[in-house]
Parts: structure tokens; sequence; C-alpha cells
């Protein structure tokens, strides 16, 4: 187990959302890159599906945060319709670390400089437990599909077509 002390400056202050938030799951820091949904499911030894990827897209001039099943990719323009939003384009690396605080690859739901708008895949509540990224992608922290939108206020959609 990782101490929170230990954690790289990024990892803390998603520790810090979690508890302030009530959550019990710990950032732990992984000696491997779970920089993919693959790399994750390799590394804490369970299915690609219960990796909660955070992508970042750009949503109308803004930041819209995706929490997706690592088993599936985004269709933008179906989950567009659905969000009625006119534009849905992955974002740049720059926009993500303005947005987020954090790098591609470790975006965490929580911790950033300002609340995102966040979609949840519904596709995660198959799972009893989710991992998703803890603000690096060496760090990352376990969750349920209900706290996760309870954690983040988000809509809970499918993201695929």
């Amino acid at each position: 187990m990782t101490s929170t002390n230990s954690l790289p400056a990024r990892s803390r202050v998603v520790a810090q959302a979690l508890a302030d938030a009530g959550v019990e799951g710990e950032v732990i820091e992984l000696p491997d890159s779970a920089r993919t949904a693959a790399e994750a499911a390799a590394a804490l030894g369970c299915q690609v599906g219960q990796i909660a990827n955070s992508l970042v897209f750009w949503a109308d001039g803004a930041p819209l945060l995706v929490m997706t099943s690592g088993r599936h990719r985004v269709d933008t323009t179906a989950l567009a319709r659905r969000l009625g939003k006119a534009t849905l384009e992955r974002a740049t690396p720059d926009q993500v670390r303005l947005a987020t605080g954090q790098a591609i690859g470790g975006v965490a739901p929580v911790g950033h400089p300002t609340p995102l708008e966040t979609v949840v895949d519904e596709t995660l509540a198959e799972y009893t437990r989710v991992w998703t990224a803890g603000g690096t992608p060496h760090t990352v922290f376990p969750t349920t599909f209900e706290e996760l939108v309870r954690l983040t206020g988000a809509s809970v959609h499918p993201v695929t077509s």
C-alpha cells in the first residue's frame, strides 16, 4: 500500500479530493504504467472492461470528461447527439492538461482545477469494482459505478453507437 505522502503531487490532489468526498478507495502507485486500459488491467489482474478510461473531449468549446469502460471506444457522433452537442472532438494534450491539471494516460475523474461536465459509460455498472486513473499514468484507485457517478456528478449514457 502506498502512503498518501509518497504519492506524486498530482495523485495527492486526487487522494485529497477522494477523502473530501468520503471515498474509501485509496490511490495506489503501480510499478508499471497503467496508461492504457490493457496495461492497467494486466497490472491489476482484472478485466479490461473494469478499467474506467478517462477521456477528455472538447464539446461545443468546453471540456467534457467521458469515463468509458476499457472495452469500448467512444462513438463521438452518437454521444454528441445523445448530449445535444453540436461538436465533440478529442481534446489535444494541451487542452487535457489545461482542463484537468493532469496528463493523458493518468487523468483521474476528480482533482481538476474546476469541476468538469462528465459522462459515465453505462456498461461500467456491470462490474462490482472498477478502477480509474489516480492523476498519473502509474496511479489508480478502486471505486464502484455508483460512487463514480456520485463523485463526478456525471450523467450516465451509452458511449457506443
